[in-house]
């Protein structure tokens, strides 16, 4: 390997795009087309980087398998910067498959955890851990061990388990520390500081505070009854009984539950949960029906008592009840909380992270551009949407220094 291309593989390795260019930029051979890529990436020019990996990947020889399944990690990396996460893992996986079988371990195990990491992004936490579970992260690389523990403090961030994901971001500031990249110690940073601001609001006998994640932790864990607005589940000491899907039968148990210890009455419940204004006796006839249902499924940790004027709600194991919701009101807080992450996103990408329709979500962004919250650039499906972005590093993209001299 000559060493412009040892030089610039070792500047993009010290966050220094730049500095790889200088070196490789008139150059159209294989490994010099492939730093070029991943410059790019740094840089954040995604369209412009995928094209230069896929040049490289076609100008590696056939029997150059690892080089090419390099490659496609790299791609696959800049797919998830760009937040392009409906496309299929398979290529990944059989890239994987390639560095696995030829003992490359840094790469093998950089191909797992861009998985794990698209895998929280679109918020399947159980395939996310095991992914991670199998990866090993001593062959990585001081930058991308950082990275990858910025990945499990995510997942433990979502689980709410705070020591877990205080743990995980000091190891990812020492590995940032020791990499000696400013960009990637900022990114620590700003995580430590989203672990810091308040996770959820508390609303209990009428008062309400803002909870940090620590908080929210021991709330579910102690033995109060808790309605949690941002899960949609009832939490109780024998059981959680999920709601998402019963966004009717939610509304009525957080109505009860913020009314508690006194009754909810009838007109309230119905305005709220129906979204009328004019109540009439199909209305009443239909509060009963879905409060029957709703009884039934809160068995295990709660009963629902009528009054003269609604109804109370009355736990069984539990001194107290309280609600737990979103800390700020804003009706499109999951959108501007996936956005927040500095990166751009498609509608489709939000749409499969939120786990609901593309067209939702695009009412949503419209609303949000109207609001002055988020901007848009492109135009259709090149259209991306981001908020004013944060410091953060794209993750070094690994091929070695030793790509042009490897064989199939």
């Amino acid at each position: 390997m000559d060493s412009l291309i040892t030089a610039a593989a070792l500047a993009l390795a010290a966050g220094d795009p730049l500095g790889a260019l200088k070196r490789v930029a008139l150059r159209e051979d294989a490994p010099a087309l492939a730093l070029r890529g991943i410059a790019m990436a740094q840089l954040g020019d995604f369209p412009r980087s995928r094209m230069l990996l896929r040049r490289a990947a076609r100008s590696f020889g056939s029997h150059e398998t690892m080089a090419r399944a390099r490659c496609t990690v790299a791609e696959a990396e800049v797919a998830l910067l760009s937040r392009e996460l409906g496309g299929s893992t398979a290529a990944l996986d059989a890239a994987w498959a390639v560095l696995h079988a030829h003992g490359d371990r840094a790469n093998a195990a950089y191909a797992q955890y861009l998985k794990a990491r698209r895998l929280l992004l679109i918020g399947r936490l159980d395939e996310a851990e095991r992914t991670l579970a199998e990866l090993n992260a001593a062959s990585l690389p001081l930058a991308s061990r950082a990275s990858c523990e910025l990945v499990i403090a995510g997942i433990a961030m979502r689980r709410l388990r705070a020591a877990t994901a205080r743990a995980a971001l000091a190891r990812a500031e020492k590995a940032a520390r020791a990499a000696g990249i400013p960009t990637l110690v900022a990114e620590v940073e700003h995580a430590f500081s989203a672990l810091q601001l308040p996770a959820a609001r508390l609303f209990a006998r009428g008062n309400e505070r803002l909870l940090q994640l620590d908080d929210v932790e021991a709330l579910l864990g102690s033995a109060a009854l808790v309605v949690d607005a941002c899960r949609y589940a009832v939490h109780g000491a024998a059981a959680t009984i999920p709601l998402q899907r019963r966004p009717v039968l939610f509304t009525l148990a957080r109505l009860l539950a913020e009314a508690w210890p006194a009754d909810a009455p009838r007109a309230s419940l119905i305005a709220r949960a129906f979204r009328t204004k004019h109540a009439d006796e199909s209305h009443r006839a239909r509060l009963r029906v879905e409060i029957g249902r709703l009884r039934a499924l809160l068995r295990p940790v709660a009963g629902i008592d009528a009054t003269r004027h609604g109804f109370v709600l009355v736990p069984r194991d539990a001194s107290e009840v309280v609600v737990l919701a979103r800390p700020f009101d804003d009706a499109h807080a999951a959108v501007l909380a996936l956005l927040a992450d500095g990166e751009s996103w498609s509608s489709s990408a939000l749409a499969l992270a939120l786990g609901t329709s593309q067209r939702s979500v695009q009412r949503t962004l419209d609303a949000l551009a109207t609001a002055g919250k988020v901007d848009a650039c492109g135009r259709g499906r090149a259209r991306r949407w981001m908020t004013p972005p944060v410091p953060g590093f794209p993750t070094s993209l690994l091929l070695p220094v030793s790509l042009a001299g490897d064989a199939g």
